[in-house]
This record gives structure tokens, sequence and C-alpha cells, in this order.
């Protein structure tokens, strides 16, 4: 819902605002301005002049401002846990859970910025002995980024924290279903900087997000669904921006003849029911091997008899989210049962006008959008198979590769390994999600780039290399003083070094 309201002079223009509304129920969670593009263009400039100040300070003094930070959400984690359980409809143990998540990333990310991104020497090798070669990493300047609602705090938090802790300031642009949790984070971390705009939140519409990406940001990292992506990336490419895209998924969980099918079956459910399914690394396709399908499909049903989603403290499952949605979950699972899918639980009746009631499927058909495409719903398609040769060549036959899981006591390990995707967790279910040391992101349709762990802190710089002359070169190759006798000394060191077989060691 939009609306307009008068500002208090006559002379400035009406602001045009829109509101965010509680998923469960409908009531208006509160109202905010739909930032135009000269808002987006002016946040920016502020940001880059901020940058002046937040780049020049030494990594530990901005680890002590990013920790302060996570000192203040954790003890506000109450306050900010009930804006999310009122924007999202999640659950308030689940909004607490993705809060501790993004606490212990920005803890990580502040501490381990000066060992990752801090100069340090490499050697030179032979032919450039004489040079000492350092490499450091530097901070991009501007970063804009834009949240998705599903995680309003966790997910855009691999962004933002990493890349302020590399050195830039940030222009967060929230989704427009959780405006107030972004613009929460971002008024919790100007108090820690005592006013300066080093984090900036943008609220609005999708025109809001294209003026972030036409901007003179120095990259911009997006998340949400493909077809967006494509669309950030095209935005982008106006100003040759590089961008993180964290696309969705169509993640499945493996099961072995050998695995603990309680646990399995335990995994299998969260992973898909959680967050009303509405998760990127969530499950959606499950294989199992054919000798245990049985008991597995007993031990899930079982565990499965008392979940329900509603707005009331029992139930364990919130509201879907995004409205639109709610058709695309019906049309998958319509089109599942239309081509043989057996329904074992919930089904297509499952899709209320708010609420989805979990719903299982099995032996779907693997042509059926339930499989080929991201329902993003509390929804679990349970196939057998043959073998895990098998259950890897279905895993593997998407165009999506974010995430994953397998459960089996003897080979996890090498199951996980021939999985075409980012992340997959062996014998539980996203944990890597919680391991700020590991990478996170995609291949494929799934998106580019990735947050978390050293690498997502080298994300958001560029590298510096540096070389510094110690010695005179014994041969002097950067001249136009060369001569024959130098360039036959040069191709004889080059093939002592190079010409011949040598085995590894």
């Amino acid at each position: 819902m939009t609306a307009t309201i008068d500002t208090p002079t006559s002379e400035d223009a009406p602001v045009e605002t829109f509101d965010s509304l509680n998923p469960s129920n409908g009531d208006v969670v509160g109202s905010y301005p739909i930032a135009s593009k000269a808002d987006v263009d002016a946040a920016v400039a502020r940001s880059r002049e901020a940058a002046s100040w937040w780049g020049n300070l030494s990594f530990d003094e901005r680890a002590e401002h990013l920790l302060t930070w996570r000192s203040v959400i954790t003890r506000r984690i109450a306050q900010l846990a009930d804006l999310s359980h009122r924007e999202t409809g999640k659950p308030h143990g689940d909004a607490q859970l993705e809060i501790v998540l993004a606490i212990d990333h920005i803890a990580w990310a502040a501490k381990h910025a000066k060992k990752v991104l801090g100069s340090h020497k490499v050697k030179s090798g032979l032919l450039m002995a004489n040079q000492a070669s350092t490499v450091e990493y530097k901070a991009l300047g501007v970063v804009g980024v834009i949240g998705p609602w599903n995680y309003p705090v966790f997910t855009p938090m691999g962004s933002i924290a990493y890349a302020l802790a590399a050195g830039n300031t940030v222009v967060f642009k929230p989704s427009e279903y959780t405006p107030g949790v972004g613009q929460w984070l971002a008024d919790t971390f100007t108090e820690v900087v005592h006013g300066r705009p080093v984090l900036q939140v943008v609220t609005g519409l999708g025109a809001t997000g294209n003026a972030l990406c036409t901007a003179a940001v120095d990259k911009l990292a997006f998340t949400g669904s493909g077809a967006t992506g494509k669309k950030v990336m095209a935005a982008c490419a106006e100003n040759l921006t590089p961008v993180i895209i964290e696309a969705g998924g169509k993640d499945s969980l493996i099961v072995d003849e050998d695995a603990d099918i309680s646990k399995a079956a335990e995994a299998a459910l969260w992973g898909g029911m959680s967050n009303a399914g509405q998760t990127c690394i969530g499950t959606e396709r499950v294989y199992v091997h054919e000798k245990v399908f049985d008991s597995f499909m007993t031990e899930i049903l079982e565990q499965a008899k008392d979940l329900r989603a509603g707005a009331d403290q029992g139930a364990k499952i919130g509201p879907i989210t995004m409205p639109s949605q709610l058709k695309v979950i019906k049309s998958h699972l319509d089109d599942a049962v239309a081509k043989g899918a057996n329904v074992v639980l919930g089904g297509p009746g499952a899709v209320g006008e708010r609420f989805v009631q979990p719903t299982i499927l099995t032996h779907v058909p693997e042509n059926s959008t339930e499989i080929t495409e991201e329902t993003f719903g509390p929804t679990l398609a349970i196939n057998p198979v043959k073998s895990m040769d098998e259950a890897v060549e279905l895993t593997n036959a998407t165009a999506y590769g974010l995430a994953g899981a397998v459960f089996s006591k003897k080979q996890g390990v090498e199951i996980a390994r021939r999985v075409r995707s980012g992340m997959t967790s062996v014998n539980s279910v996203i944990a890597f999600a919680g391991v700020p040391t590991l990478p996170f992101g995609g291949v494929g349709q799934s998106g580019f780039g990735r947050i978390h762990g050293p690498d997502g802190l080298k994300e958001f710089t560029y590298a510096k290399s540096i070389t510094r002359q110690k010695f005179k070169p014994i041969m002097m190759l950067t001249s136009f003083s060369r001569d024959a006798k130098t360039d036959g000394k040069v191709a004889s060191l080059i093939t002592l070094m190079h010409g011949g077989k040598k085995t590894l060691k």
C-alpha cells in the first residue's frame, strides 16, 4: 500500500510512502518513505564522504565499532526479533535464531579482517628474486546492498558486516516487506559511529532498488530471485558496477541406506518447513535410498503430525510473507498431483489466504515444477532412488546449484563432493550457514560471488600488489640496454627451471 503525505513546509514536494504489513493479519507495522533516484544518489554521496573517515580508520578501530554494534544488537535482540516477527510473520524463536547467527558473523568479520586483508609478504620467485613482494586488499569505497525479506537480518548482514569490516561504507535497500528491520539495523549502527552515515538505509519498492543499481556505488550485493537478479545485473552494467548475486535454489537432501533415519527425517522436515519453506538454502527435494524409503516416510510423517502453520504461539510455521508466492506454491502442487504425485500430507488444499499447511508429496515426476522450479513454501517432494549415483544425478539435474545435505554414515563426504552446489552439509542441514569461516554462495542459476569467511571479506575489496627492489638485479630485463647475451642467459635459466619433467613433491 502506498500513500502521499505532506511535508511541514509548502515549498517541499509531498513524500510518497508505503506500508509494511504483518502478513499474519494484514495489520500495518509501519510506514516508510519511497526513496527516489535523487534520494538514493544523495545517500550514496553521503556515503562517499563518510568513506574518507571510515576507510582511513585502522582495522582495529573499525573492529571496535563493529564489536560495539554487535553488543548493542545482542542487548536489544528481543526488540529486533519482535520487529522481524511482525514484518515477516515468522515465530519469535526463529527470528531470534537468525539474529544470533548474524551477531556471530559480525564478530568474525570484525576480528578477522586485519589478518585476511592486511598487507602480507609473498614469494617473488627466482626470476624476480631481487624484489620484495606484498599484497593487501583495499576497500572499494561505497557498497550497495539489496536484501531479501525472508531472513531480513542474517542474509544482508553477510554483505553489510563484511563490507564494513573491509573498510567500505554501505547503502542498504531492504525488501519492501521488511523495511523496519533494515532501518533498525542502520539506526543502531549510526548510534555506534556517532551519527556518521557509514551505514544508511533507503526504503522503497523496485524503482528504489533500480536507482541503487545505477547509482555511483563501487559494488552491489543482491539477494533475491534469479529473475530480479538478471534485472539487477543489467542495471549495474550501465556503470560497469560489479555484482554479487545470491539467487534461489532447489536444494536436495540425500538419504543413503545406512543413514540415521530419525535424524535424516528431522533434518528434512526442518529444512523444508522452517520459515514456512521460505529459505533459499532450504530443502525442497529429498532423494531416499529405496531400501529405507518406507521407514523414512513412516518417520517423517510421525514427526510432522503436530506441525502446523498459524499465528498462535502453538504454531511453529508462520505465514507466507509475500502474498504472490501463494499462487506459485499452489501451481506447483497442482502440477505435481496432475502428473501423478502422491499426496501423503497436506496437498493443494493446504494453501490458504495467508498460511500454507505442511505438505509432503512422494513419487513426484522429475518433470513437474515441484521438482524443477523453486517453490519457496512448506512443501517437500520425496522420491525413492535405487542408488546414490542416481540420487546425485537427479540432484544435479537442475539449473540451480546453491546448497544441499547428505545423510550417510560411511560415504557422506564422498557424496557431498559430487553434488554440484556451493555448499553441502553432511548429517545435518544448513550447518554451513552458521560457520563464519565458510564462504556462502552458489553456482549456475543460484548466482555467483561469495559472502562470509575470508572469501566474503575479499569480495568487497580489490587486491593491491606492491613490489620493492631489494638489490640490483643480476640480469636487467626491463631495459633497452638488454643485449643478446642477457637474452641467452634468460633462455638458459628458464629452460633449467621449467624445461625438464619434474614430479610434484
